[in-house]
Protein backbone atom coordinates (compact mmCIF):
# COMPACT_ATOMS: atom_id res chain seq x y z
CA UNK A 1 0.00 0.00 0.00
CA UNK A 2 1.29 3.57 -0.81
CA UNK A 3 0.46 6.52 1.43
CA UNK A 4 1.73 9.98 0.69
CA UNK A 5 4.21 12.02 3.21
CA UNK A 6 5.36 15.30 2.35
CA UNK A 7 6.27 14.15 -1.09
CA UNK A 8 7.68 11.10 0.08
CA UNK A 9 6.15 7.82 -0.61
CA UNK A 10 5.87 5.12 2.11
CA UNK A 11 5.48 1.15 1.47
CA UNK A 12 3.68 -0.05 4.01
CA UNK A 13 3.19 -3.96 4.81
CA UNK A 14 -0.12 -5.12 6.15
CA UNK A 15 0.50 -5.96 9.38
CA UNK A 16 1.90 -3.03 10.32
CA UNK A 17 0.15 -0.61 8.70
CA UNK A 18 -2.13 0.11 11.59
CA UNK A 19 0.67 1.36 13.31
CA UNK A 20 3.04 2.96 11.03
CA UNK A 21 -0.01 4.82 9.54
CA UNK A 22 -1.23 6.64 12.09
CA UNK A 23 2.17 7.40 13.45
CA UNK A 24 3.58 9.08 10.21
CA UNK A 25 -0.33 10.61 9.97
CA UNK A 26 0.32 12.18 13.47
CA UNK A 27 3.37 13.76 11.73
CA UNK A 28 1.91 14.87 8.68
CA UNK A 29 -1.21 15.92 10.68
CA UNK A 30 1.35 18.42 12.32
CA UNK A 31 2.42 19.65 9.62
CA UNK A 32 -0.63 20.09 7.97
CA UNK A 33 -2.01 22.03 11.02
CA UNK A 34 0.57 25.21 10.04
CA UNK A 35 -0.74 25.60 6.59
CA UNK A 36 -4.67 24.85 6.45
CA UNK A 37 -7.74 25.97 8.66
CA UNK A 38 -11.48 24.84 8.77
CA UNK A 39 -11.90 27.47 5.92
CA UNK A 40 -9.64 25.95 3.41
CA UNK A 41 -10.89 22.65 4.55
CA UNK A 42 -14.84 23.09 3.48
CA UNK A 43 -12.98 24.02 0.11
CA UNK A 44 -11.46 21.06 -0.81
CA UNK A 45 -14.31 18.66 0.36
CA UNK A 46 -15.01 17.79 -3.96
CA UNK A 47 -13.62 15.43 -5.54
CA UNK A 48 -13.39 15.69 -9.52
CA UNK A 49 -13.11 12.36 -11.20
CA UNK A 50 -13.62 12.02 -14.83
CA UNK A 51 -16.29 10.06 -15.96
CA UNK A 52 -15.61 6.20 -17.71
CA UNK A 53 -15.82 6.83 -21.25
CA UNK A 54 -12.65 9.86 -20.99
CA UNK A 55 -10.88 7.35 -19.27
CA UNK A 56 -11.43 4.72 -21.94
CA UNK A 57 -10.40 7.11 -24.42
CA UNK A 58 -7.04 8.50 -21.95
CA UNK A 59 -6.66 4.05 -22.46
CA UNK A 60 -6.74 4.01 -25.86
CA UNK A 61 -4.17 7.06 -26.09
CA UNK A 62 -1.77 4.80 -24.25
CA UNK A 63 -2.64 1.74 -26.46
CA UNK A 64 -1.53 4.07 -29.40
CA UNK A 65 1.35 5.60 -27.75
CA UNK A 66 2.54 1.76 -27.27
CA UNK A 67 2.09 1.15 -30.39
CA UNK A 68 4.38 4.22 -31.76
CA UNK A 69 6.16 3.18 -29.31
CA UNK A 70 6.95 -0.21 -30.85
CA UNK A 71 7.18 1.31 -34.60
CA UNK A 72 10.30 3.95 -33.45
CA UNK A 73 12.00 0.67 -31.87
CA UNK A 74 11.81 -1.13 -34.50
CA UNK A 75 13.34 1.64 -36.65
CA UNK A 76 10.52 1.97 -39.41
CA UNK A 77 9.91 4.76 -40.80
CA UNK A 78 9.21 8.04 -38.37
CA UNK A 79 7.81 11.23 -39.60
CA UNK A 80 7.16 14.35 -38.35
CA UNK A 81 3.72 14.02 -38.13
CA UNK A 82 4.29 10.62 -36.16
CA UNK A 83 7.01 12.91 -34.22
CA UNK A 84 4.14 15.08 -32.96
CA UNK A 85 1.52 12.29 -32.39
CA UNK A 86 4.16 10.61 -30.38
CA UNK A 87 4.67 14.29 -28.18
CA UNK A 88 0.85 14.69 -27.77
CA UNK A 89 0.46 11.16 -26.42
CA UNK A 90 3.11 10.92 -24.29
CA UNK A 91 1.91 13.91 -22.83
CA UNK A 92 -1.81 12.64 -22.17
CA UNK A 93 -0.37 9.43 -21.11
CA UNK A 94 1.98 11.45 -18.36
CA UNK A 95 -0.97 13.19 -17.11
CA UNK A 96 -3.30 9.92 -16.93
CA UNK A 97 -0.24 8.10 -15.31
CA UNK A 98 -0.30 10.96 -12.76
CA UNK A 99 -4.03 10.76 -12.03
CA UNK A 100 -4.68 7.87 -11.39
CA UNK A 101 -1.56 7.35 -9.22
CA UNK A 102 -4.11 10.49 -6.95
CA UNK A 103 -7.22 8.42 -7.44
CA UNK A 104 -5.69 5.41 -5.73
CA UNK A 105 -4.17 7.54 -2.86
CA UNK A 106 -7.45 9.36 -2.52
CA UNK A 107 -9.75 6.33 -2.79
CA UNK A 108 -7.42 4.50 0.03
CA UNK A 109 -7.49 7.55 1.89
CA UNK A 110 -11.01 7.47 1.75
CA UNK A 111 -11.52 4.25 2.77
CA UNK A 112 -9.37 4.90 5.85
CA UNK A 113 -11.52 7.54 6.93
CA UNK A 114 -14.65 5.59 6.40
CA UNK A 115 -13.70 2.26 8.26
CA UNK A 116 -11.55 3.01 10.97
CA UNK A 117 -12.41 5.28 13.40
CA UNK A 118 -9.06 6.12 14.89
CA UNK A 119 -7.52 7.36 11.92
CA UNK A 120 -10.63 9.29 10.43
CA UNK A 121 -8.90 12.53 11.35
CA UNK A 122 -5.45 11.72 10.37
CA UNK A 123 -6.72 10.37 6.86
CA UNK A 124 -9.23 13.71 6.62
CA UNK A 125 -6.71 16.38 7.01
CA UNK A 126 -4.46 14.19 4.53
CA UNK A 127 -7.34 14.02 2.02
CA UNK A 128 -7.43 17.69 2.59
CA UNK A 129 -4.16 18.23 0.82
CA UNK A 130 -4.22 15.70 -1.96
CA UNK A 131 -7.59 16.73 -3.04
CA UNK A 132 -6.44 20.62 -4.65
CA UNK A 133 -3.54 18.56 -6.59
CA UNK A 134 -5.90 15.46 -7.82
CA UNK A 135 -8.37 18.08 -9.04
CA UNK A 136 -5.84 19.89 -11.06
CA UNK A 137 -4.29 16.72 -12.59
CA UNK A 138 -8.46 15.87 -13.15
CA UNK A 139 -8.84 19.45 -15.07
CA UNK A 140 -5.34 19.26 -16.60
CA UNK A 141 -6.66 15.72 -17.90
CA UNK A 142 -9.94 16.69 -18.91
CA UNK A 143 -8.17 19.82 -20.97
CA UNK A 144 -6.22 17.73 -23.12
CA UNK A 145 -9.04 14.81 -23.56
CA UNK A 146 -12.16 16.41 -24.93
CA UNK A 147 -11.82 17.66 -28.59
CA UNK A 148 -10.14 20.99 -29.13
CA UNK A 149 -11.19 24.39 -30.97
CA UNK A 150 -11.93 23.32 -34.34
CA UNK A 151 -9.56 26.41 -35.37
CA UNK A 152 -7.11 25.61 -32.24
CA UNK A 153 -4.15 25.23 -34.67
CA UNK A 154 -4.36 28.53 -36.66
CA UNK A 155 -2.97 31.97 -36.65
CA UNK A 156 -5.59 35.05 -36.17
CA UNK A 157 -6.66 38.19 -37.67
CA UNK A 158 -7.73 40.80 -34.88
CA UNK A 159 -10.12 43.53 -35.67
CA UNK A 160 -10.73 46.49 -33.79
CA UNK A 161 -13.31 49.20 -34.26
CA UNK A 162 -14.70 52.21 -31.69
CA UNK A 163 -17.79 51.72 -30.22
CA UNK A 164 -19.84 54.31 -28.67
CA UNK A 165 -18.15 56.81 -27.08
CA UNK A 166 -17.34 59.36 -29.96
CA UNK A 167 -13.37 60.71 -29.76
CA UNK A 168 -12.59 58.38 -26.48
CA UNK A 169 -13.87 55.34 -28.22
CA UNK A 170 -11.07 55.77 -30.67
CA UNK A 171 -8.40 56.48 -28.12
CA UNK A 172 -9.46 53.36 -26.34
CA UNK A 173 -9.26 51.58 -29.68
CA UNK A 174 -5.68 52.96 -30.01
CA UNK A 175 -5.61 51.73 -26.49
CA UNK A 176 -6.07 47.67 -27.06
CA UNK A 177 -4.06 47.72 -30.27
CA UNK A 178 -0.88 48.67 -28.12
CA UNK A 179 -2.29 46.11 -25.69
CA UNK A 180 -2.26 43.54 -28.40
CA UNK A 181 0.66 44.80 -30.36
CA UNK A 182 2.79 45.02 -26.47
CA UNK A 183 1.01 40.98 -25.98
CA UNK A 184 2.54 39.92 -29.18
CA UNK A 185 6.04 41.50 -28.56
CA UNK A 186 6.24 39.71 -25.37
CA UNK A 187 5.68 36.26 -26.64
CA UNK A 188 7.76 37.40 -29.68
CA UNK A 189 5.35 35.92 -31.98
CA UNK A 190 5.36 37.29 -35.65
CA UNK A 191 3.15 39.91 -36.71
CA UNK A 192 1.97 42.79 -39.44
CA UNK A 193 -0.33 45.30 -39.51
CA UNK A 194 -3.20 44.70 -42.80
CA UNK A 195 -5.20 47.66 -42.12
CA UNK A 196 -4.92 50.95 -39.34
CA UNK A 197 -7.02 53.83 -40.20
CA UNK A 198 -6.00 56.84 -37.71
CA UNK A 199 -8.52 59.53 -37.09
CA UNK A 200 -7.58 62.31 -38.85
CA UNK A 201 -9.15 64.71 -37.05
CA UNK A 202 -7.86 63.99 -33.81
CA UNK A 203 -6.09 61.32 -31.85
CA UNK A 204 -7.09 57.65 -31.60
CA UNK A 205 -8.26 54.84 -34.29
CA UNK A 206 -10.83 54.64 -36.61
CA UNK A 207 -10.28 50.76 -37.09
CA UNK A 208 -7.40 48.52 -37.69
CA UNK A 209 -6.55 44.86 -38.94
CA UNK A 210 -3.36 43.02 -36.93
CA UNK A 211 -2.45 39.88 -38.33
CA UNK A 212 -1.15 37.43 -35.50
CA UNK A 213 1.10 35.18 -38.15
CA UNK A 214 1.77 32.63 -35.15
CA UNK A 215 0.31 28.93 -35.50
CA UNK A 216 -2.36 28.34 -32.35
CA UNK A 217 -2.36 32.32 -31.58
CA UNK A 218 -5.98 31.83 -32.54
CA UNK A 219 -6.96 29.87 -29.72
CA UNK A 220 -5.05 31.86 -27.20
CA UNK A 221 -6.62 35.17 -28.52
CA UNK A 222 -10.35 34.23 -29.14
CA UNK A 223 -11.38 35.15 -25.66
CA UNK A 224 -10.76 38.50 -26.41
CA UNK A 225 -13.68 38.53 -28.96
CA UNK A 226 -16.40 40.98 -27.70
CA UNK A 227 -17.48 44.30 -26.53
CA UNK A 228 -14.37 45.97 -24.52
CA UNK A 229 -15.74 49.01 -22.28
CA UNK A 230 -13.79 51.49 -20.51
CA UNK A 231 -14.51 53.76 -17.85
CA UNK A 232 -12.01 56.67 -16.84
CA UNK A 233 -11.88 60.43 -17.14
CA UNK A 234 -11.08 61.50 -21.05
CA UNK A 235 -7.82 63.95 -21.66
CA UNK A 236 -10.70 66.41 -23.01
CA UNK A 237 -12.67 66.34 -19.85
CA UNK A 238 -12.63 69.84 -18.13
CA UNK A 239 -15.12 68.93 -14.84
CA UNK A 240 -13.63 65.50 -13.54
CA UNK A 241 -16.33 63.57 -14.77
CA UNK A 242 -16.03 59.72 -15.69
CA UNK A 243 -16.86 58.74 -19.30
CA UNK A 244 -17.81 55.20 -20.73
CA UNK A 245 -16.88 54.00 -24.12
CA UNK A 246 -16.55 51.09 -25.41
CA UNK A 247 -14.65 49.52 -28.48
CA UNK A 248 -15.21 46.03 -30.68
CA UNK A 249 -12.94 43.08 -30.96
CA UNK A 250 -13.30 40.57 -33.76
CA UNK A 251 -10.81 37.52 -33.54
CA UNK A 252 -10.95 35.13 -36.38
CA UNK A 253 -8.98 32.35 -37.57
CA UNK A 254 -6.35 33.03 -40.79
CA UNK A 255 -7.64 30.61 -43.01
CA UNK A 256 -4.32 30.29 -45.85
CA UNK A 257 -1.53 32.48 -46.60
CA UNK A 258 -2.65 36.06 -47.65
CA UNK A 259 1.00 36.01 -49.80
CA UNK A 260 0.64 37.16 -53.16
CA UNK A 261 1.44 33.76 -54.91
CA UNK A 262 -2.07 32.48 -52.78
CA UNK A 263 -4.42 35.23 -54.09
CA UNK A 264 -5.83 33.02 -56.90
CA UNK A 265 -6.58 30.04 -54.62
CA UNK A 266 -8.40 32.60 -52.33
CA UNK A 267 -10.94 33.49 -55.07
CA UNK A 268 -11.22 29.91 -56.66
CA UNK A 269 -13.08 28.99 -53.48
CA UNK A 270 -16.03 31.40 -54.42
CA UNK A 271 -18.14 31.04 -57.43
CA UNK A 272 -17.89 33.71 -59.65
CA UNK A 273 -21.44 35.14 -59.26
CA UNK A 274 -21.00 35.03 -55.27
CA UNK A 275 -18.03 37.92 -55.39
CA UNK A 276 -18.92 41.28 -56.69
CA UNK A 277 -15.22 43.16 -56.42
CA UNK A 278 -14.88 47.27 -56.69
CA UNK A 279 -12.55 48.72 -57.45
CA UNK A 280 -11.60 52.52 -56.65
CA UNK A 281 -9.41 55.27 -56.05
CA UNK A 282 -7.60 55.60 -52.11
CA UNK A 283 -8.93 58.06 -50.42
CA UNK A 284 -6.74 59.92 -47.57
CA UNK A 285 -5.07 63.24 -47.28
CA UNK A 286 -3.29 63.48 -50.37
CA UNK A 287 0.24 60.92 -51.55
CA UNK A 288 1.51 59.69 -54.76
CA UNK A 289 -0.97 57.14 -55.07
CA UNK A 290 -4.30 58.43 -53.60
CA UNK A 291 -6.50 59.88 -55.54
CA UNK A 292 -4.21 58.83 -58.85
CA UNK A 293 -4.72 55.36 -59.25
CA UNK A 294 -7.82 52.69 -58.80
CA UNK A 295 -5.92 50.87 -56.00
CA UNK A 296 -8.42 50.77 -53.35
CA UNK A 297 -10.64 47.27 -53.67
CA UNK A 298 -14.15 46.50 -51.61
CA UNK A 299 -15.05 43.04 -52.14
CA UNK A 300 -19.18 41.95 -51.76
CA UNK A 301 -19.80 38.40 -50.80
CA UNK A 302 -23.47 38.25 -52.37
CA UNK A 303 -24.58 35.65 -50.54
CA UNK A 304 -23.68 36.48 -46.95
CA UNK A 305 -23.84 40.55 -47.63
CA UNK A 306 -20.07 40.94 -45.89
CA UNK A 307 -18.49 43.81 -47.49
CA UNK A 308 -14.16 43.99 -47.12
CA UNK A 309 -12.68 47.26 -48.13
CA UNK A 310 -8.86 47.53 -48.75
CA UNK A 311 -6.88 50.44 -49.39
CA UNK A 312 -3.62 50.36 -47.39
CA UNK A 313 -1.31 49.09 -50.00
CA UNK A 314 -0.16 50.75 -53.14
CA UNK A 315 -0.98 47.74 -54.76
CA UNK A 316 -4.63 47.04 -56.48
CA UNK A 317 -3.01 43.09 -56.76
CA UNK A 318 -1.56 43.16 -52.50
CA UNK A 319 -5.23 45.07 -51.54
CA UNK A 320 -7.17 42.28 -53.65
CA UNK A 321 -5.32 39.36 -51.75
CA UNK A 322 -5.75 41.15 -48.52
CA UNK A 323 -9.60 41.35 -48.59
CA UNK A 324 -9.74 37.93 -49.59
CA UNK A 325 -8.12 36.90 -46.78
CA UNK A 326 -10.45 38.70 -44.47
CA UNK A 327 -13.10 37.92 -46.32
CA UNK A 328 -12.36 34.22 -46.02
CA UNK A 329 -11.76 34.27 -42.33
CA UNK A 330 -15.14 36.34 -41.69
CA UNK A 331 -16.63 33.63 -43.26
CA UNK A 332 -15.21 30.57 -41.29
CA UNK A 333 -16.25 32.35 -38.27
CA UNK A 334 -19.67 33.24 -39.37
CA UNK A 335 -19.96 29.17 -40.71
CA UNK A 336 -18.41 27.83 -37.37
CA UNK A 337 -21.11 30.32 -35.40
CA UNK A 338 -24.19 29.17 -37.13
CA UNK A 339 -22.59 25.24 -36.42
CA UNK A 340 -22.59 26.00 -33.02
CA UNK A 341 -26.17 27.72 -32.63
CA UNK A 342 -27.66 24.44 -34.35
CA UNK A 343 -25.91 22.13 -31.99
CA UNK A 344 -26.97 24.29 -29.04
CA UNK A 345 -30.67 24.49 -30.18
CA UNK A 346 -30.07 20.74 -30.56
CA UNK A 347 -29.40 20.07 -27.56
CA UNK A 348 -31.51 22.86 -25.54
CA UNK A 349 -29.64 23.81 -23.38
CA UNK A 350 -28.01 27.96 -23.09
CA UNK A 351 -24.03 27.62 -23.06
CA UNK A 352 -22.03 30.68 -22.46
CA UNK A 353 -20.69 32.14 -25.50
CA UNK A 354 -18.36 34.96 -25.66
CA UNK A 355 -20.90 36.97 -28.14
CA UNK A 356 -19.76 40.12 -29.84
CA UNK A 357 -22.78 42.20 -28.62
CA UNK A 358 -21.86 40.88 -25.18
CA UNK A 359 -19.59 43.17 -22.83
CA UNK A 360 -16.99 40.69 -21.95
CA UNK A 361 -14.46 43.51 -19.98
CA UNK A 362 -14.68 46.47 -18.13
CA UNK A 363 -11.51 48.53 -17.61
CA UNK A 364 -11.95 51.10 -14.69
CA UNK A 365 -9.45 53.70 -14.49
CA UNK A 366 -10.32 55.43 -11.64
CA UNK A 367 -10.06 51.88 -9.34
CA UNK A 368 -7.26 50.59 -11.34
CA UNK A 369 -9.30 47.47 -12.03
CA UNK A 370 -10.10 45.36 -14.97
CA UNK A 371 -13.28 42.85 -14.87
CA UNK A 372 -13.39 40.16 -16.99
CA UNK A 373 -17.29 39.11 -16.49
CA UNK A 374 -17.94 35.65 -17.98
CA UNK A 375 -15.74 34.43 -15.12
CA UNK A 376 -15.51 36.87 -12.90
CA UNK A 377 -11.86 37.51 -12.60
CA UNK A 378 -10.26 40.63 -11.66
CA UNK A 379 -6.77 42.30 -11.46
CA UNK A 380 -5.95 45.52 -10.31
CA UNK A 381 -2.74 46.70 -12.65
CA UNK A 382 -3.79 48.06 -15.49
CA UNK A 383 -1.19 49.48 -16.58
CA UNK A 384 0.89 45.80 -16.54
CA UNK A 385 -2.65 44.69 -18.74
CA UNK A 386 -2.43 47.89 -21.16
CA UNK A 387 1.14 46.89 -21.92
CA UNK A 388 0.48 43.47 -22.67
CA UNK A 389 2.86 42.37 -19.95
CA UNK A 390 -0.15 41.01 -17.60
CA UNK A 391 -3.12 40.54 -20.30
CA UNK A 392 -2.17 36.66 -20.06
CA UNK A 393 -3.37 36.43 -16.57
CA UNK A 394 -6.96 36.99 -18.05
CA UNK A 395 -6.76 35.22 -20.77
CA UNK A 396 -5.86 32.24 -18.87
CA UNK A 397 -8.30 32.73 -16.68
CA UNK A 398 -11.21 32.67 -19.50
CA UNK A 399 -9.77 29.71 -20.71
CA UNK A 400 -9.90 27.90 -16.96
CA UNK A 401 -13.62 28.90 -17.49
CA UNK A 402 -14.80 27.93 -20.61
CA UNK A 403 -13.38 24.55 -19.78
CA UNK A 404 -15.12 24.39 -16.53
CA UNK A 405 -17.95 25.32 -19.13
CA UNK A 406 -17.58 22.34 -21.28
CA UNK A 407 -17.66 19.99 -18.60
CA UNK A 408 -20.91 21.37 -17.00
CA UNK A 409 -22.72 21.67 -20.51
CA UNK A 410 -21.08 17.70 -21.21
CA UNK A 411 -21.93 16.77 -17.93
CA UNK A 412 -18.35 15.37 -17.82
CA UNK A 413 -17.27 16.16 -14.45
CA UNK A 414 -19.57 14.55 -11.86
CA UNK A 415 -18.32 15.51 -8.14
CA UNK A 416 -18.99 13.94 -5.31
CA UNK A 417 -18.07 14.30 -1.52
Amino acid sequence: MLCRFSGIRLEVSNMTKCCSFNSFLRLRSFHASRFLNEEQKSDNDVIKRLPQTLITTADAYTKKLLTLEDTLSQGQEFNVESQQEFSRLSLINGVFEHYKSLLTEVEELQRMANSDPSLKEEATDELQLIIPTFNECSDKLFEHLIPPHPFADKACFIELHPGVGGIEAMNFTQDLYNMYTGYINNKRWKSHVISKQKNESGSGLLGAILSVDELGSYNKLRFEAGVHRVQRIPETETKGRIHTSTAAVIVLPQMGNESDKEMDAYERTFKPDEIRVDVKRASGKGGQHVNTTDSAVRLTHIPSGIVVSMQDERSQLKNRAKAFAVLRARLAEKERKEKEEKERAARKEQVTTTDRSDKIRTYNYPQNRITDHRCGFNIHDIDGVMSGERLQEIIEAVGKYEIQQRAKSLQSLPTCK
